[in-house]
């Protein structure tokens, strides 16, 4: 079954160019688009099922690994590629009812869809590549992409919004890229599999500048503090739909970036300590830039950038039950934050602004827009017994279990954060819903074709509470697998790990031989 890992980002980029041939047939192009990320869909979810028995992956073009670019899924990538893609279908179709309602107005369909799709492909290529330049190249689809996102409806605002990302991002890419060229100047190779081992082999110190240059390029990619500046300029001046789908995906595949290199390269943990200050202070400095808006999407763009610190300080943890917790927050954080930007554009719809201070009375007038607020702004709070309080329960008994300063720092710092966040939360939810509006709300009907998908994005939120128990089953045996290596670069370099033909030798984090694949799986010596 290993030829439909190649699909979803296949299917997506043939759906882009159909898309982009049948400009002047929309309702055809809208179905290409919806087509297309639900077999992307239906694919992925087929692929979750299938790593259950073990990592799976193919070489693309018939070149075999390490030569060639070979494209993986393991749980973690599965989980993460289900959840996006879900998450994209179904802002998707809040997009395509609002175009309806808007007469498309704004959002030239000829140019969106064929981007969306795009994106879409970019995101899946990120999440299954098991090639580090090939990571670069999703990037780079996610950057060209999502700048023409950004800028739809060419507004002044919209186009300076756009400009900061696209500056920031290609820095971002440069520094990424130059990365590249110094982990194959000293390695050989940019293959994730055979990089986990000879990564090992090279000086500690060209080690630690590696090992920065990425984390640099990553944290820009998932805004974490000092890095994050370029996210509430930008993401609030987009479209609704295009601001939920940022939110909920593009930072995630800077934090896939971060825990995928982090436990492959570089398991040994010498950068946990900064990676714990880099959380606290993006948990801390966010939060209360959060507490300090006016605005609905600015302040859940402060959100965003502060809960992505529980995530890093999962990954901080190095150990299997932190990156377990750091994966189904992840997931959470994915749901959730898209829900609520896609609420966000409901309100402004309703309300005409997203401005705290001229709206009001839409708990009365708009009731069922209220709930839609009400259960995800508690879930990222961490409202107990929902997925966002389990996450964050996750974390600090991880936390607990390693038991230094900087450890309950951060359990602290994650408690505050928690309180703060339902402050914030709480204070737009009591401006824009019960207190009385200063003017009067235009009279707007929202249609129910929008309302759909965002229920069905809250719902799909509040899911992983009744399923945290097998979910958080599966994030640990992601984790598990993620800490062990041997599945992810056995699966990748079946017949000898250095292409050269040589047994499959696995290297620890002080580079020192820890044995060969089999023996390790089945603990006996292989003649």
């Amino acid at each position: 079954m290993s030829f439909l890992l190649p699909l979803p980002v296949l299917i997506p980029l043939i759906g882009a160019g159909l898309a982009l041939a049948l400009a002047r047939y929309p309702h055809v192009q809208r179905i290409v688009t919806v087509t297309a990320l639900s077999a992307v869909l239906g694919i992925a979810i087929t692929l979750l099922v299938l790593v259950n028995d073990g990592p799976m992956a193919v070489d693309i073009g018939g070149w075999a690994a390490p030569v060639g670019i070979a494209l993986v899924a393991d749980r973690l990538s599965s989980l993460l590629l289900v959840v996006s893609v879900a998450v994209t279908l179904g802002v998707l179709l809040y997009s395509l009812a609002q175009g309806n309602a808007d007469g498309d107005e704004g959002a030239p369909v000829a140019i969106y869809h064929p981007t969306y799709l795009v994106l879409s492909a970019g995101v899946s290529n990120a999440f299954l590549t098991g090639d580090l330049f090939n990571l670069y190249v999703g990037f780079e689809m996610l950057l060209v992409s999502s700048f023409v996102l950004i800028t739809l409806g060419g507004s002044r605002e919209r186009v300076r919004a756009g400009t900061v990302y696209v500056v920031v991002s290609i820095l971002s890419s440069l520094l990424f890229l130059a990365a590249i060229a110094l982990v194959y100047a000293a390695t050989g190779t940019v293959n994730l599999a055979q990089l986990a081992q000879r990564m090992g082999e090279i000086d500690p110190g060209t080690q630690l500048v590696l090992q920065l240059m990425l984390l640099v390029a990553f944290g820009i990619k998932a805004a974490v503090f000092p890095l994050h500046a370029w996210l509430p300029d930008s993401y609030p001046t987009a479209p609704a739909p295009v601001t939920a789908v940022f939110a909920g995906l593009l930072t995630k595949v800077g934090v896939y970036g971060i825990i995928r290199t982090q436990t492959l390269l570089f398991p040994g943990g010498r950068l946990d300590d900064l990676l714990m200050v880099v959380a606290l202070v993006t948990m801390v400095i966010a939060i209360l830039g959060a507490v300090a808006q006016q605005d609905i999407k600015r302040l859940l763009s402060f959100t965003l950038v502060s809960h992505i610190g529980y995530m890093v300080w999962g990954v901080a943890t190095s150990s299997e039950d932190g990156l377990s917790a750091a994966i189904f927050y992840v997931v959470h954080h994915i749901t959730v934050q898209t829900a609520l930007f896609l609420v966000a554009g409901l309100i402004e719809r309703r309300g005409g602004t997203t401005s705290l201070a001229r709206l009001g009375s839409l708990a009365r007038v708009a009731p069922l827009l209220a709930f839609l607020y009400f259960l995800p702004a508690m879930n990222l709070a961490g409202i107990p017994p929902m997925s966002g309080f389990l996450g964050k329960v996750g974390l600090i008994e991880a936390g607990a279990a390693r038991g230094g300063a900087l450890d309950w720092t951060l359990i602290a710092a994650s408690l505050v954060t928690s309180l703060l966040t339902l402050y914030a939360v709480s204070k737009a939810w009591n401006q824009a819903f019960w207190q009385e509006a200063p003017d009067p709300l235009p009279d707007t009907v929202i249609p129910r074709s929008m309302v759909g998908p965002t229920a069905a994005l809250v719902a799909m939120s509040l899911a992983f509470t009744f399923i945290a128990g097998p979910l958080f089953a599966y994030t640990d045996r992601a984790a598990r697998d993620l800490r062990a290596q041997t599945p992810y670069i056995s699966t990748v370099l079946p017949d000898g790990h250095r292409g050269s033909g040589q047994s499959p030798e696995v290297t620890g984090p002080g580079g020192e031989d820890v044995g060969d694949v089999e023996e390790q799986e089945t603990g006996e010596e292989v003649p």
